[in-house]
């Protein structure tokens, strides 16, 4: 579509009219705590072929279904007492369970993928929890930008990617969290994306490591993509200083000199609600300066930085 996109205000009258758009087929982008996603009607074909068009994104990889209670996940996937156990601990909030897909769910095929499972989550942004309720159904919504470029975590964000390409942006300011949920699947559980839910909390819960699992080839979630998050400039990781004709992005005190900072504490929950707008600013100081290389500092592999570090090594793997 080449219409205007609508921007609204997170209000009753604004999530009003973005359950419209989206009863109408439309297209609508939304806050999460995660990022902003784009939202379509998950049993409409082709409201949900238009996210694939919109973002640009391989139709093999499936999308995230937001639901507004457990109770409409469940008319959607079959949860075994483990998937709901751990819901019930988690949701609402950053984890996304990959389960056994209800036969007569009504679900897009395209959503799916062709699989038998599919991939479910309840947020926690009260902003998407009312569209959810207003709208009354599942929406499929993978972070709404171009596919494989920085993922929004402002309104902002989503018109420069997505502007005249959607119907509508519903603005409810800036994601706490800041990456993309955990995707956890279950018998036997399997770590398929690292994310807001750190893998710790999840391994204690359930009172078992974790194994990772996921296929950059054949993706069983989203999120898999081997070149996925990338700005324009190329992204080097591990860097302890810039080189010439880099901008480089520090973490913690001991990179002062950076030109940007996840944090400068070194505090992990908030370099991760920082990323992916530091990157955008990264981006843009690289185009400004000439420079071909965003330099990004050290992350320490553990709580939120595994999720961060995920991000990272996507947006720095070789594009195809």
């Amino acid at each position: 579509m080449n219409n205007e996109t609508e921007r609204l205000p997170a209000d009753a009258a604004g999530i009003a009219r973005a359950a419209e758009l989206l009863r109408a087929g439309g297209l609508v982008a939304f806050p999460t705590e995660t990022v902003y996603g784009l939202g379509g009607d998950a049993r409409n074909d082709r409201a949900v072929a238009g996210i694939y068009a919109a973002k640009g994104r391989p139709q093999f990889n499936p999308l995230i279904v937001h639901v507004a209670d457990l109770a409409m996940a469940e008319r959607f996937a079959v949860f075994s007492d483990q998937a709901r156990d751990i819901a019930q601990a988690f949701w609402p909030g950053p984890l996304t369970l990959v389960l056994p897909l209800r036969p007569e769910a009504g679900i897009s095929d395209l959503v799916t993928a062709g699989l038998e499972s599919v991939a479910i989550r309840l947020p926690a942004h009260p902003v998407a929890r009312a569209l959810l309720t207003a709208f009354g159904g599942p929406l499929a919504a993978p972070s709404a930008n171009p596919s494989g470029k920085i993922s929004p975590t402002r309104a902002e964000h989503v018109m420069d990617g997505l502007s005249g390409k959607i119907a509508g942006v519903v603005d409810g300011g800036a994601c706490a969290v800041g990456v993309e949920s955990t995707i956890l699947s279950l018998d036997p559980p399997r770590l398929l994306r690292p994310g807001g839910i750190p893998a710790e909390a999840l391994e204690e819960a359930l009172r078992q490591p974790l194994e990772a699992g996921g296929d950059a080839a054949k993706p069983n979630a989203p999120g898999q993509l081997t070149s996925h998050y990338a700005p324009g400039a190329g992204v080097r990781l591990e860097a302890t200083e810039a080189r010439a004709g880099e901008v480089w992005i520090g973490f913690g005190p001991d990179t002062a000199g950076a030109d940007l900072n996840l944090s400068a504490s070194g505090d992990l929950v908030e370099a991760a609600a920082a990323l992916f707008a530091t990157l955008r600013a990264a981006d843009r100081l690289a185009q400004e300066r000439g420079a071909s290389v965003i330099a990004v500092a050290p992350i320490p592999e553990k709580g939120l930085g595994r999720a961060i570090n995920d991000r990272l090594r996507r947006a720095a793997a070789p594009r195809g």
